[in-house]
């Protein structure tokens, strides 16, 4: 079996995370984030990401409400996923999110305390957890 890499973004409206995973190891770590400005981010930076590391796959988390109904950040990470795939031609899936955030946390909580938990590295590690848990989902 060929290992797929895949590329995780936990979508938000200021921050975007972004995590790089393979498929044969079913793990992923921390990219970067990424500022955005009302849910824009700079395409271009995306795009130098998507070159350097030409993934199989992208994976976008999806925020839904507990009770898993869509609130409006959950259609603007839709329509985030689209545009990757309408600029890129990158096949993309989205995975339910909803306890990443507080995951995230709580592992970097346990790697290095507070000074652990900047937004960005919340944010790029949500996106390391919404890989593995895309990945979970496979062997279900």
């Amino acid at each position: 079996m060929s290992s797929k890499t895949v590329l995780g973004f936990d979508y938000g409206t200021k921050s975007i995370g972004i995590a790089i995973g393979q498929q044969l190891t079913a793990s992923a770590r921390p990219l970067l984030s990424i500022k955005a400005v009302d849910g824009i981010p700079k395409w271009e930076e995306i795009g130098a990401i998507i070159t350097e590391w030409k993934p199989d796959l992208i994976v976008v988390g999806l925020p839904l409400n507990m009770d898993g109904t869509e609130q409006d950040i959950t259609l603007r990470a839709k329509k985030f996923g689209n545009r990757l795939n309408g600029r890129f031609g990158v096949k993309v899936v989205t995975q339910d999110e909803r306890l990443t955030t507080a995951d995230a946390k709580a592992r970097l909580f346990e790697m290095g305390g507070y000074k652990a938990l900047t937004k960005g590295q919340v944010d790029a590690m949500s996106a390391v957890l919404i890989i593995e848990s895309y990945f979970e989902n496979q062997y279900d």
